[in-house]
């Protein structure tokens, strides 16, 4: 039986990874990089191997959206900031069969929900920054497999929101996996 092990509301300022580069801002955001690791250290020593990260900069009009592609990687720019992300490579497993059954169970409850593992749909820095740090110095055989969950839903009733969160839940509970949840949200950053 799969459980939720730990669950955070984190930052993903685009200044984190303006932080690691030379000039003017290094090192500016030290503090929540460590915090990022930190977070990363703990599920570990939790049992973790999977990070569903409800991403605040995937934004959707229509139903909810779970990225549980197989692979993630490439090189990502950011469209709304790419003086402060370019050429930010990554790497990360996917967890297709725990978002499929996220969907499932969120369609179940009544919450039209799609699982897509698309590898051309690409994941949003609101899931890459964190897990740029959760994963630095980490090698590969310890990488949490990641899914993405657009947590920007322009047009959905709160209650379904609420319902979807519980099918997240149910899902993982019903799966194999030890899930770190991550709310990756625009309450913890300013430009």
């Amino acid at each position: 039986m799969g459980e939720v092990v730990l669950a955070a509301k984190i930052c993903h300022v685009p200044s984190m990874y303006l932080s690691e580069l030379p000039g003017k801002h290094h090192g500016c955001r030290e503090a929540a990089i460590a915090g990022h690791k930190e977070i990363g250290r703990r599920a570990r020593a939790l049992g973790a191997d999977t990070a569903v990260v409800f991403d605040v900069h995937w934004l959707v009009n229509s139903g909810y959206h779970v990225n549980c592609g197989e692979q993630f990687q490439g090189t990502y720019t950011s469209n709304e900031l790419p003086h402060f992300i370019k050429n930010m490579e990554y790497a990360y497993p996917g967890c297709p069969e725990l978002g499929e059954l996220i969907a499932a169970e969120a369609n179940l409850a009544g919450v039209r929900s799609m699982a897509h593992n698309i590898p051309s749909l690409e994941l949003e820095y609101g899931t890459l920054v964190p897990m740029r740090y959760m994963h630095m110095g980490v090698p590969d055989d310890e990488k949490f497999k990641v899914i993405s969950i657009a947590a920007w839903c322009a047009w959905h009733r709160l209650e379904d929101s609420f319902t979807f969160g519980a099918a997240v839940r149910r899902a993982i509970e019903k799966s194999d996996r030890k899930v770190l949840v991550l709310a990756s949200g625009s309450l913890s950053h300013r430009f």
